[in-house]
């Protein structure tokens, strides 16, 4: 799954074999892209629904600390929701989110993008007081948290944001956008009308036509094209989420509704892939 240029270098998103995550070479830095980790996600539960579900806290903790050391990356983006509980983050919660940061590698530095669950983290992540950072057991100075909207990354090469919300102007001149939110999946039957769900990647061209609508988008270069097609826009990636519990849109059920403003109409050519790497073909034919 690999990016064509718009420009001269062009920047490559490749998903890791068999896993919900993907890893990119922006400027001089190698970047390990996840989306929508809920830390918390069990608590969730068992306070939102009654549902009583034993913690994946460490499981998930082992996934991602197995995957930084197969990767190698400078920087791990995490494309928003590192959290469950829409607000601070407390209990189990932030436990795991302790351990879990207390565990990368010093030299690992992260960029979260905040999603619709991350409520106020950058006070959490990212202190201001030097009693809350004294209390900290990893260092902030190696955290950044970013709006939801979204940011370029390696000189406008890979556009990350969550997806909940529009994504910022600079975001949309990059050669690739990469969100999460959508938590895409799709319903597979067999010829005796068995079936089952997995997680999937979506991947196309961003389509023009709902993004020329926004005055905030005005001066982005692709939107200016005289064909009205999406054949100069940037490419876009949506990422399976990294929480196995978390379920998500089936995406090849007529009827469905996405979570993203943009989404479908924003997807142009839209193609889904398995996790492990199995292409599907358009994604609403699947």
């Amino acid at each position: 799954m690999s990016d064509a240029p718009r420009g001269s270098a062009p920047p490559r998103v490749e998903p890791v074999p068999g896993e919900p995550a993907a890893t990119a070479t922006v400027g001089t830095e190698r970047v390990l892209l996840v989306a929508d980790y809920h830390a918390g996600y069990e608590a969730g539960l068992r306070y939102e629904r009654g549902v009583d579900v034993p913690s994946r806290a460490p499981d998930r903790r082992e996934r991602l600390l197995g995957l930084i050391e197969r990767t190698d990356p400078d920087r791990l983006v995490v494309l928003g929701d590192l959290m469950h509980s829409i607000g601070d983050p407390g209990g189990a919660e932030r436990g795991e989110l302790e351990v879990l940061f207390e565990a990368f590698p010093p030299s690992l530095s992260v960029t979260v993008v905040k999603g619709n669950h991350d409520g106020g983290i950058e006070d959490w992540l990212t202190p201001e007081s030097e009693r809350e950072v004294a209390a900290l057991e990893f260092d902030p100075e190696a955290v950044t948290v970013t709006p939801g909207a979204g940011v370029a990354l390696g000189g406008g090469a890979v556009g990350v944001c969550h997806g909940h919300t529009w994504p910022a102007p600079e975001v949309l001149e990059c050669d690739v956008v990469c969100l999460g939110h959508e938590h895409p999946c799709v319903r597979l039957e067999d010829e005796v009308g068995g079936s089952r769900v997995e997680r999937a990647w979506l991947r196309g061209r961003l389509d023009p036509d709902p993004f020329r609508e926004r005055p905030e988008y005005e001066g982005v270069s692709w939107l200016e094209e005289d064909d009205g097609t999406s054949s100069q826009s940037p490419r876009i990636i949506v990422m399976p989420a990294f929480n196995d519990l978390v379920g998500g849109t089936w995406v090849n059920l007529a009827n469905q509704s996405f979570l993203s403003p943009f989404l479908p109409a924003g997807l142009a050519d839209g193609e889904a892939y398995l996790v492990d790497g199995t292409r599907l073909g358009p994604y609403d034919a699947v």
